[in-house]
Order: C-alpha cells, then structure tokens, then sequence
C-alpha cells in the first residue's frame, strides 16, 4: 500500500476489532444492516456483478449476494477481510488498496454492472486519494454501469471536491440523496449518498 489509509492512521490499533465486533454485536440484535444493498439491489439487472468497494466486514456485498449478485468485494483492512469471509462465504473477498486497485491481476478481469463504496469510505482513503481511488473503481466498472457512494458531509472530504474528483474519474453525477431510503438532498445534510454513472 502506497499511503497509509485514514483507517489506519486515524484510529488505534484496536479498532478494526471494534468495528468487526460491533456489526457482529447489531446483526444479532437485528438491526437493519442492508439498507445500501437494497437500494442498489434496485438498480441493477438480476445477478449483476457489483464491486463492494470498502467493503468492511461484508454485510453489504453480503446482502447483495444474498439477492443473487455475483459480489467482489476489497478492503485495505485485513482483519476486516477475514471476517467478512468467516461471516459471509459466498462473495470472493479481497484485501486491497482501492487507490491500486487492478482486480484484473487478481482473476476478476470481467467488468462489475454496479460499485457500492458505503460506510464513509471515501472519508477513510488515504488523504490526497480520493480521485484515484474512484478512477480506479470507475475503470472496473462497465460502461453505463453505476458507482453509488455514501458517506458523511463532516468527515473532512468536502463534497464539491467529491464531486470535482468524481468528474476527473470519468464518472457524471445522476442522483443525490440524503439517506440510503432516498430522503431528499438538502445543502445543510450530514450525509450525501450520490449515484454516479460511468458514460457509455
């Protein structure tokens, strides 16, 4: 990994197990965990293959797989890998930096119908990252095919520079929401999930 991520850099070394044991802790308390998947689960053709980009412990591409997609999913976080395999064996789960990203060289040379980057994603790549790492997601997805991002409006990633990074991916915006269950955008919102699509 070139840079060190936010996520290593910002949190201790105790908090991948945190976050792990924190979902595993809401799971069996039933929390509604898939809200991202279903909102994506809309918008693509039945088993598409959708990149989880971040995917975390994998309760989004899980779910996802769960709906019958063909889910890839990276993350930087090894531990986080580990356990979304333990959880959730049914997508291939990859440990990678999505700045780097070449899923090509590691035998996932078909392109993905949709990529998700949920969880605050793009506020935990490494600082100065941020347009490479949705050029590098962009470039596995198909043509006409979409990249739905979410993430906090005061993590320190201001959203005209998402947006700005995102037009330099080769990525036009379509969509912008509030929330995962599509509330409507508004300028004082403290999250942002914004639907892009690659042009055809």
């Amino acid at each position: 990994m070139a840079n060190p991520t936010r996520w290593v850099t910002d949190t201790g070394p105790e908090h991948s197990q945190w976050y792990v044991d924190r979902f595993r802790r809401l799971a069996a308390e039933g929390a509604d965990l898939a809200g991202e998947a279903r909102l994506l689960d809309a918008m693509v053709p039945p088993r598409a293959r959708v990149l989880d980009a971040g995917c975390g412990t994998g309760r989004v591409g899980a779910a996802l797989h769960d709906r019958g997609h063909r889910v890839v999913g990276v993350d930087a976080d090894p531990v986080l890998v580990e356990a979304a395999g333990d959880a959730h064996p049914g997508p291939r789960w990859l440990v990678g930096d999505l700045a780097e990203l070449d899923l090509a060289a590691a035998g996932e040379p078909e392109p993905f119908d949709a990529a998700v980057l949920a969880g605050n994603v793009m506020a935990f790549v490494a600082p100065g990252t941020e347009q490479r790492v949705l050029g590098r997601v962009a470039a596995h997805v198909r043509p006409d095919g979409v990249v739905v991002v979410g993430f906090g409006t005061d993590r320190g990633y201001r959203l005209a520079d998402f947006d700005a990074d995102a037009v330099a991916a080769g990525l036009r915006l379509e969509h912008r929401f509030a929330t995962w269950d599509l509330r409507p955008w508004r300028d004082d919102a403290d999250f942002a999930v914004t639907v892009l699509r690659r042009p055809a």
